[in-house]
Order: C-alpha cells, then sequence, then structure tokens
C-alpha cells in the first residue's frame, strides 16, 4: 500500500472513532481548531467572510455535517443552507454557498434529496447568487452526478456547480461529459478512503491528473475553480494561463479557510481571483479529518497551528 494511501486510511480511522470525535469536538474550537473553522454559527462564520471581504478575497459558505438518519435532520440541513443566502444578502458579503447531498438525505432517499438540492438551487437563483454541490465518496459519485445535471437542467450553470475529485480513474470522461454544458467545475485532489479499483494511489498520479484536467477544462472554454494549497499545482496553472492567453475571469484558486493564508492573500494581490472555502457549524471534526486525509504530512502542521497558544 502506498505511503499517502495508507495515511489516508489511519487518519480517517482515527477520525471515525466516537470516543476521539467526542472528546475533539468538546474541546477543539478552545484549543484552535477555530483557526480553521469560521464558528458553530452563520452568523460568527459571516463575520469571517467579512474581514476576508476586506483583503479582497471571496467566500464560500459551507454548513459542515456528515450523513443525516432522519427526513427531518435533512430539512433542516437544507433550511440552513436556504438561510445562507439571506445572511449573505443582510451583510452584503462576496460569497456563494456549497453543500453535501449526504447532508440533504441522499442516503435515506434519492428524490427526497433531490427535492431538498432544488429548493437551495431555487435559492440561489432568487438571490441571484451560486451554490456548489460537493463531491463525496465514489459509491455516490454517480448519483451526485445525476442530481446535479437534474438541477442544472432546470436552473443554469449560472446558478450551481460541481466538484470533481483528480485522483478517481472516471473524472476525466466526467469531465469531458460535463464540460459540453459549460459546467462551472471545482477540481480537487479527493479525501477519501477510496480503493485502488477506483483511484489512483499515489500522489504524483493525482497531481498529474489535477494539471490536465484543469488545463482540458480550459481548453474547452469552461470555467473552473483550482481547489490546491500546492504551489507546484498553482504556478503550473498560472503558467498555462499565462502561455494561453487564457483571462484571470475564466477560472480562480480557492483555498481552505486558516490554511496558507498568506498565500491566499499573495495571490489576490497578483490579480488572480482567489475564494475562501469557509466552513461552520458544530459537526465539524469530519470535516477537519478530511483535510488532512487529503494531504497526511500537513497533519502535524496543522495539529502544532491548533495547540500554539
Amino acid at each position: 500500500m502506498a505511503f499517502d494511501q495508507l495515511g489516508r486510511k489511519v487518519v480517517l480511522g482515527i477520525a471515525g472513532n466516537r470516543t476521539v470525535t467526542n472528546i475533539v469536538t468538546k474541546h477543539g474550537m478552545r484549543l484552535g481548531a477555530k483557526r480553521f473553522i469560521a464558528g458553530e454559527s452563520v452568523d460568527q462564520a459571516a463575520e469571517m467572510v467579512r474581514r476576508v471581504n476586506q483583503e479582497g478575497l471571496v467566500a464560500t459558505l459551507d454548513h459542515v455535517g456528515e450523513s443525516v438518519s432522519t427526513k427531518e435532520e435533512a430539512i433542516h440541513a437544507t433550511n440552513e443552507a436556504i438561510g445562507i443566502f439571506d445572511i449573505i444578502d443582510k451583510y452584503k458579503l462576496d460569497s456563494n454557498v456549497s453543500v453535501k447531498l449526504t447532508q440533504l438525505g441522499l442516503g435515506l432517499d434519492h428524490s427526497f434529496a433531490l427535492e431538498n438540492m432544488d429548493r437551495i438551487v431555487a435559492a440561489a437563483k432568487a438571490h441571484n447568487n451560486f451554490v456548489r454541490i460537493d463531491i463525496e465518496d465514489s459509491p455516490v459519485t454517480q448519483i451526485t452526478i445525476d442530481i446535479f445535471k437534474n438541477v442544472l437542467a432546470k436552473y443554469g450553470k449560472e446558478h450551481v456547480g460541481l466538484v470533481l475529485q483528480s485522483y478517481l480513474y472516471r473524472t476525466e470522461q466526467d469531465l469531458i461529459d460535463l464540460g459540453k454544458a459549460g459546467v462551472n467545475i471545482r477540481m480537487v485532489k479527493g479525501a477519501y478512503k477510496e480503493p485502488k479499483e477506483v483511484a489512483f494511489p499515489k500522489k504524483k498520479d493525482v497531481d498529474d491528473n489535477f494539471n490536465k484536467l484543469v488545463k482540458l477544462h480550459l481548453e474547452n472554454g469552461n470555467y473552473i475553480a483550482v481547489a490546491s494549497h500546492d504551489e507546484n499545482i498553482i504556478n503550473e496553472t498560472k503558467r498555462y494561463v499565462k502561455e494561453n492567453n487564457i483571462s484571470n475571469d475564466r477560472f480562480e484558486f480557492q483555498m481552505l479557510y486558516g490554511v496558507r493564508n498568506q498565500l491566499q492573500r499573495d495571490l489576490a494581490k497578483e490579480g488572480y481571483k482567489v475564494r475562501v472555502y469557509t466552513p461552520y457549524g458544530q459537526h465539524w471534526y469530519p470535516y477537519f479529518s478530511r483535510r488532512i486525509a487529503e494531504r497526511p504530512a500537513n497533519g502535524l502542521f496543522i495539529l502544532k497551528s491548533m495547540f500554539k497558544g
């Protein structure tokens, strides 16, 4: 097993331990997780986005959580996502919204999740805003794409986009298919524990595919969000767009709240659009664990940052 795959397995295994989850959730924000989580309420997160906007950055707000077990929980998550658009307007924030379908009841009923997603995209359109559907682990990739296509056809690419993962073998074909509709894509490496039958196990292959897919989507005339803190990937994107005379309004860089802050601001000063993925909510620990799992070598760096007084 490759080191990257092993590291991801270890991190996600620890994250799945209920005792660890309870301890970290209880004490983590006080000990420093707030450097990476914008608050437990949407109003707290809005204040963080306001500060980010003042520094020339834009944002996407995400009420983090995991798969729900009841329809009532799914409806609550849906209403929370819809309410974010009101908060964005109230505080005049430069931000859009991200959601996960498992929070909207995907594990309970696909049709029910679609109904909830439809409500959210309708709200995005009503507010002249945009919502992006996060991609999750491979067992739900296809149904996620199917639901996305459904709301895309109804509301248009101006109001809904999708995330794709460069570590999945299938992503290139998915990108080609979606590119024909001019879909706005966020490209990420991928953070779930996947078998080698469906995903590249080696980091180099994931990175190479990431660069390939970004270029492919741009070549086809589409908009892409390059979601990575990896300076090699960022610099390769910068090189490619410059050499091919691709304007800065055709792409953006995306980074996580609290990670590589100086790099975010440097890119913005260079004239690039930089969007800060800004998570909030009480159930933040699984999200936080996946961020470490994306690149286990960063785990020590993040933990040191958390516990630095």
